[in-house]
């Protein structure tokens, strides 16, 4: 018969492994918990996801071959001509043929070569500022769509507070259908409104999941991988004053240059390229060979690139006028943009100093008074009452929403996110 003995550790040591477990448990990841995503995180991914960063960095590698090609000199000619092959009378023989092997060399005059590369380097310069101006503009549509999900998230708890209150009267309505102090319809209505109320919160949790379904299409998921924290919503950022780097008046400058360089290009066409050519002669007849030297240069090249210097100047001209044009629109629109805010945040402020406090009052007010059991107070009443405090709540949501969205636009006009493409580029 054998005895089996079993060993039980201290109670400060099983308690210290448990510790132990318990704290390597915590440091090891969860997998699919959903991380908060802020506006920067959003936006982060967007850059280095979205094929529209493919695209733009194939156009950025087609610029840079062109910048390559236009480095290139005129290729230097080797060729063959052969005289007196064949005639008539005397030039019938095939001894009295001329063979002549040359060299050819021409050389740019007018520096041709350096305003070809200007130029092919400020297409570059614009290739890339297009680029930029089509991520901010996918910039402003993630953004656009991070504002419509935190508006829908912030929605969720006026409707759950609705139902909340709604099923509150449902009780106290019944109570009194009880007790005879109001009549059988009352608690008809009372549960008319809990059903809508139900309704409005299925609502708007389902359009907050398509929201965030929405935001999360534009880097290739869905919208369960991440959380949305509102208080970003409720704040509202004072506008920044624009600068002189807006996109489109980036761009437009880049094609203001490359128009510049254009002009240069054409004006460099006005001087003609000397060629020069050597060769050795066979002569057929007395098998003699010789040298031949030749060259020559184009004349008339100034009328005959008149017409290109002249477009060259104007769009030159065009380029400078739209410059213009585009900074007096973009101004006009920020500043519009920036009046439209402070308006809408004055209003949400008097919203909640002056609308929501009397509206919460007034729901108390009547609430207590409908509780108390007399006949002053009836179901329409408290349904008003809580329907306005709804309806503050909402159009301060409503209009947080408007608020948020014309900071995007703000920031689409100012570029205020270029700094995450250069983030990305340098990845």
């Amino acid at each position: 018969m054998f005895s089996i003995f079993v060993v039980h550790p201290p109670v400060r040591l099983r308690r210290a492994l448990a510790i132990g477990a318990a704290i390597a448990a915590l440091s090891v990841p969860s997998v699919g918990v959903a991380q908060d995503l802020s506006l920067s995180d959003a936006l982060s991914r967007v850059a280095t996801g979205d094929p529209a960063v493919a695209a733009n960095a194939a156009r950025i590698r087609a610029a840079d071959a062109a910048i390559t090609q236009a480095d290139v000199r005129p290729r230097d000619v080797a060729g063959v001509d052969v005289e007196d092959f064949t005639g008539t009378g005397p030039y019938s023989a095939l001894g009295r043929s001329q063979a002549t092997a040359w060299y050819e060399r021409t050389w740019e005059r007018g520096g041709k070569r350096e305003a070809r590369v200007g130029a092919a380097r400020s297409e570059l310069g614009v290739t890339a500022q297009r680029n930029r101006l089509r991520m901010l503009d996918l910039f402003a549509k993630v953004q656009a769509a991070w504002v419509e999900a935190l508006a829908a998230e912030a929605a969720i708890p006026i409707a759950a507070q609705r139902l909340a209150a709604a099923r509150q009267v449902e009780g106290e309505v019944g109570r009194r259908v009880g007790r005879a102090l109001d009549p059988l319809f009352a608690a008809e209505r009372a549960r008319t409104t809990v059903a809508q109320a139900r309704i409005a919160l299925d609502q708007a949790r389902e359009n907050a999941r398509i929201a965030r379904t929405t935001l999360a299409s534009y880097w290739g998921a869905t919208g369960d991988d991440y959380n949305l924290d509102t208080k970003p919503f409720t704040i509202m950022e004072p506008s920044r004053l624009p600068g002189d780097d807006s996109p489109e008046l980036a761009l437009l400058t880049a094609e203001r240059d490359a128009a510049g360089a254009k002009i240069r290009l054409a004006e460099a066409s006005n001087v003609g390229d000397p060629s020069a050519r050597v060769g050795l002669r066979h002569f057929g007849l007395g098998n003699d060979v010789a040298i031949m030297v030749g060259g020559s240069i184009p004349l008339g090249n100034r009328a005959a690139n008149r017409g290109n210097v002249a477009r060259a100047n104007a769009e030159a001209q065009t380029a400078e006028a739209e410059l213009a044009v585009a900074r007096t629109q973009v101004g006009r629109e920020i500043d519009r943009i920036v009046a439209e805010r402070a308006a809408l945040a004055t209003e949400i402020d008097r919203i909640e100093r002056e609308v929501l406090p009397s509206a919460a009052r007034a729901v108390t007010l009547v609430r207590d008074g409908f509780a108390r059991g007399g006949t002053a107070f009836t179901f329409l009443e408290v349904n008003q009452a809580q329907q306005a405090v709804v309806d503050a709540r909402s159009r301060r949501v409503e209009l947080l929403r408007r608020f948020h969205l014309g900071g995007a636009r703000l920031d689409r006009l100012t570029g205020r996110h270029a700094s995450l493409l250069s983030s990305a580029e340098n990845r």
